[in-house]
């Protein structure tokens, strides 16, 4: 069991090689137990997992730094984890339950935190990426260093408000890092199918803004594409735009069987796995015995366990608590009964 390869030599620590393989594998335990309630009607509604975008979440997680604002879509689980969310609070959120991040009222796209700078998902395709340039203009005006991470997929790509953001920010130089996840199949249909570019880094390219592909089954290439358009930005240089080219193992949603992709290219990107991909790698490179690595998955098992007991746990809200936390309440006299 304590056997290690010849030791190789690595660009990275150790501390960020485990750290990474850490998020990764407490994202794919998460999810694949929150597939496993969803299955047992403990978890309702709309459910988008995060499996084999992990890389994604791991490269963010040492690419920016903990006071970047993040604001994406409704595939958010993940994100909202690698952004230090208690993952109890995130499987409380999932049952519906007061003890939730959003106290039981937004579900599986709804995670908010402004404690840790995370400014949710969104249900509205694309909705998010004028939100995601609207803080960053307040990072400028506020006189910080800060960037606004603004994430989409590749869906999301075909709708105006991209184009809209990207020309904002390009004509305001505002500190905004535009990031496409690409997975290839928006709900279900292929970038091939519905769009004429399809590498879509070079949309960027119509509003002058800095943009590239990564290959985002490797949190090595993530992050070394988020320091390089990190530097870019705080430099007061303007937005940058990366399409981070990944892969969802399961469908759009928990709904969907994913009959529309082969069998052959499901099997290609399995072989791609990034958690397993770095679980050799930290093995065969020497970077970690194997004894440490089972020590983070027995930590991360605990740890997904303990997050399914306190949501099963907590109490559900009261539905009078449905009026509360909104913006405003307030009469509305010319509303008649």
């Amino acid at each position: 069991m304590g056997k290690v390869a010849a030791k190789r030599k690595s660009k990275y620590s150790k501390e960020t090689y485990l750290k990474w393989y850490d998020i990764m594998l407490l994202i794919r335990r998460f999810e694949e137990r929150t597939l496993m309630a969803y299955g047992q009607n403990k978890v309702r509604g709309f459910c988008h997992v995060y499996i084999g975008q992990e890389a994604i979440a791991a490269g963010l997680l040492t690419g920016i730094r903990p006071e970047d604002p993040i604001v994406t879509g409704y595939r958010q689980h993940g994100i909202a984890l690698m952004r230090g969310i208690d993952p109890k609070a995130c499987m409380a959120e999932l049952f519906g339950k007061k003890t939730g991040i959003v106290k039981g009222k937004g579900g599986s796209m709804h995670f908010f935190s402004k404690e840790k700078n995370y400014f949710g998902g969104n249900g509205i395709v694309a909705a998010q990426v004028p939100i995601g340039t609207g803080i960053g203009f307040a990072e400028k005006y506020r006189g910080s260093d800060n960037l606004s991470v603004t994430m989409f997929g590749d869906g999301a790509a075909r709708q105006g408000a991209v184009f809209e953001s990207f020309n904002l920010a390009a004509t305001w130089k505002l500190p905004v890092l535009y990031i496409c996840e690409n997975n290839h199949y928006a709900m279900g249909t292929s970038v091939d199918r519905t769009s004429n570019v399809t590498e879509i880094y070079k949309l960027g390219y119509s509003f002058d803004i800095p943009s590239e592909p990564v290959d985002a089954m490797d949190p090595i290439s993530v992050h070394e594409a988020l320091l390089k358009a990190a530097k870019h930005i705080r430099a007061g240089k303007g937005p940058y735009f990366l399409e981070l080219k990944t892969y969802r193992y399961k469908g759009h949603s928990v709904s969907d069987p994913a009959r529309y992709r082969s069998k052959d290219e499901l099997k290609e990107y399995q072989e791609r796995d990034p958690v397993k991909l770095l679980e050799k790698k930290l093995i065969e490179d020497g970077i970690a015995t194997e004894a440490e690595v089972k020590a983070i998955k027995d930590k991360v098992k605990e740890t997904v366990a303990e997050a399914v007991e306190f949501a099963e746990n907590s109490e559900f809200p009261n539905p009078s608590e449905l009026y509360e936390d909104n913006y405003v309440q307030a009469d509305f006299p010319f509303i008649r009964d």
